[in-house]
C-alpha cells in the first residue's frame, strides 16, 4: 500500500502540473492515457478497501480539477509571502510545503469518500518526504501558505480558514490525548488571514483564532482569542546585582 500511495500521489502530480510529468506531451491523447493509468490505479488499490470501488474512483477523479484550483491558489500564497520564492514554477515543484499541501488535498478528499486506512498511509508519505504532518482530516481553506514547514503538525479535527500562513514547528494539536475523545473536536480552529510564526503551539477543540490575527512564536495558547489580535511573548530583561549574567522573564 506504501508503493501504492507513492504511485498515486506522482500520478497525481504529473496530471495536474507538468513540471512533475515524466516526459514532454505529446498533446491531449496523451493526456488522457495518463487519467486512464491514474484511474487503473486506484481501482486496484481501494478494491481491498472498499465494498463498491467504482462510485470512489469517480468522485475522487471529477475533484481533481478543484483540487488543481486549490493548489494554484497555495502555491500563489507561498510564492507571494515568501522573498525567496523566485517564480511560481519554482514553489510548485521543489518546495515542501507545496508538496504537502498537494498531498493532503487529494489524501482530504478520500477521507471525505470515507475511504478507510489509505488516506493516512498518503499522508504518512508526505509526511516522511516533506517533515510536515497534516492528518487527511483536517479541513484547509484556499490560499494556505506553509513557509519551511519542517516539524509543523496539524491535527485531524483542526479547521483552518482562508490565506493562513504557518511556519516551521507549528502545532495544531489537541489539549488531552484519549481513545474516548476520539469523536470529538480536539483540534483547534483559525480563522482567516492568520499567521501563525514558527514554534507556535495553539491546542484545543474549543480555542478559535479569530480572523486576521498573528500568533507570534514560541506561543503556547489553550484559550480563543479574538479578531485581529496580536498573542505574543513579552520579556523584561533585568541585571542581577553582583552578576554579569542576565534573568529573563518571560
Amino acid at each position: 500500500m506504501r508503493a501504492q500511495a507513492e504511485a498515486i500521489v506522482t500520478r497525481v502530480l504529473a496530471l495536474l502540473f507538468p513540471p512533475f510529468a515524466r516526459e514532454a506531451r505529446g498533446g491531449p491523447e496523451q493526456v488522457d492515457d495518463e487519467a486512464r493509468q491514474l484511474e487503473d490505479l486506484l481501482r486496484v488499490t481501494l478494491i481491498p478497501l472498499v465494498a463498491d470501488s467504482e462510485p470512489v474512483v469517480r468522485a475522487f477523479l471529477a475533484r481533481l480539477p478543484d483540487v488543481h484550483d486549490m493548489l494554484v491558489l497555495d502555491a500563489k500564497a507561498i510564492t507571494s509571502g515568501d522573498p525567496a520564492a523566485g517564480s511560481l514554477e519554482e514553489v510548485i515543484a521543489a518546495y515542501p510545503g507545496f508538496l504537502a499541501m498537494a498531498v493532503h488535498r487529494m489524501a482530504h478528499e478520500l477521507y471525505r469518500l470515507e475511504v478507510p486506512m489509505f488516506p493516512r498511509v498518503l499522508s504518512e508519505w508526505s509526511h516522511r518526504e516533506t517533515g510536515i504532518d497534516i492528518h487527511p482530516g483536517a479541513q484547509i481553506g484556499s490560499g494556505f501558505a506553509i513557509d519551511h514547514g519542517t516539524g509543523v503538525v496539524i491535527g485531524e479535527t483542526s479547521e483552518i480558514g482562508d490565506r493562513v500562513r504557518i511556519y516551521q514547528g507549528v502545532t495544531l494539536g489537541a489539549l488531552a490525548v484519549s481513545k474516548q475523545l476520539a469523536n470529538r473536536k480536539r483540534h483547534p480552529t483559525i480563522g482567516n488571514d492568520v499567521v501563525i510564526y514558527a514554534n507556535a503551539t495553539i491546542l484545543g477543540g474549543t480555542t478559535v483564532i479569530g480572523d486576521g490575527s498573528v500568533i507570534g512564536g514560541n506561543v503556547w495558547l489553550t484559550s480563543s482569542v479574538p479578531p485581529r489580535s496580536m498573542v505574543q511573548f513579552t520579556s523584561r530583561v533585568e541585571k542581577r546585582g553582583g552578576d554579569d549574567g542576565i534573568e529573563f522573564h518571560i
